[in-house]
């Protein structure tokens, strides 16, 4: 690796993952805490989150950007659903919601047992359309990201949401701060990263897998720890590679746990995704900027 290198090469399996040549872009910066890219393949662009600026923004493939929302209650994580559909987390709303075509607002999950959920965080949609997300309490904290707040939950818990008959269970309540989370591309198992480490030093800084069975996990185990920062976004590649943000980048696990290597980042990664026509350009959401790199290896097709 050369001093000027944004790679860092621990396996080098990495090195078929990864385009030697390829520069890590700075498309967008100006934002407070950026997060929850999601890729529009069929718009050719990409929604992302400014949490406490409390606006949403746009990026085009031509290099446009845009306030997609503003007033957006503290929006975190978002993603689509099998129609098409922005499904988003609202840290203001403690609130899952779904942008209809029309562009207006249904609420899909605000509460359970009937005590409103903490603040949603990140979400995914299962090919069977069931909605599964997390649920710390980082926008009831303080005002900067939400309305501070008392949690009405217990627990911090890890829900799934049935679209069909919109029941809403607990999958998981043993995490300390549960943030992003994925599926393998098989959706055999779910990827869920704890970033109780950000309030709580001692808290380990790990990503856990589970076994996805129906419509519950089991079989819990940490998956691979971050050397540098904490685990909150990630996403998954075509072969099971799991990419996730870290202090110091994009870290890159094989299938196995393996560090195979880092994308190195300026500034503390928050999230990131697979997009552009080929999916195989890594957006990333890095504190106040939006950076995109291209790879060699392609998105699962849903994360």
């Amino acid at each position: 690796m050369s001093d000027t290198s944004i790679y860092e090469v621990h396996d080098p399996r990495f090195r078929y993952l990864t385009v030697g040549s390829a520069a890590l872009d700075e498309l967008h910066s100006g934002c407070r805490w950026a997060e929850g890219p999601v890729w529009f393949a069929d718009l050719n662009c990409l929604i992302w989150s400014d949490i406490p600026n409390e606006r949403m923004l746009r990026y085009s493939q031509d290099g446009d950007v845009s306030v997609f929302r503003s007033g957006s209650q503290f929006t975190n994580g978002n993603t689509r659903d099998r129609q098409g559909r922005l499904v988003s987390c609202q840290h203001g709303g403690r609130r899952v919601v779904r942008t209809e075509i029309d562009g207006t607002l249904t609420v899909l999950a605000d509460s359970y047992q009937g005590k409103r959920l903490n603040s949603p965080n990140d979400v995914v949609v299962k090919s069977d359309d069931s909605i599964w997300f997390t649920d710390p309490t980082y926008g009831i904290l303080s005002n900067y990201e939400g309305f501070k707040s008392v949690p009405e939950q217990a627990t911090r818990n890890v829900y799934r949401l049935d679209a069909r008959t919109g029941a809403l269970s607990v999958v998981c309540d043993d995490f300390g701060q549960p943030n992003g989370l994925a599926f393998s591309p098989d959706e055999s198992k779910l990827y869920i990263a704890d970033s109780a480490s950000s309030h709580d030093v001692d808290w380990p800084r790990h990503i856990r897998v589970f076994d996805v069975v129906g419509d519950r996990l089991a079989n819990g185990r940490v998956f691979c720890s971050v050397d540098a920062g904490l685990p909150d976004g990630f996403r998954i590649d075509v072969d099971g590679n799991l990419w996730t943000s870290a202090a110091d980048g994009v870290h890159c696990f094989a299938p196995d746990g393996t560090l195979l290597g880092k994308i190195l980042v300026p500034q503390t990664v928050a999230n990131l995704t697979f997009g552009g026509p080929r999916r195989n350009r890594l957006f990333i959401t890095a504190t106040k900027s939006l950076y995109a790199v291209y790879t060699a290896t392609t998105g699962a097709q849903y994360c």
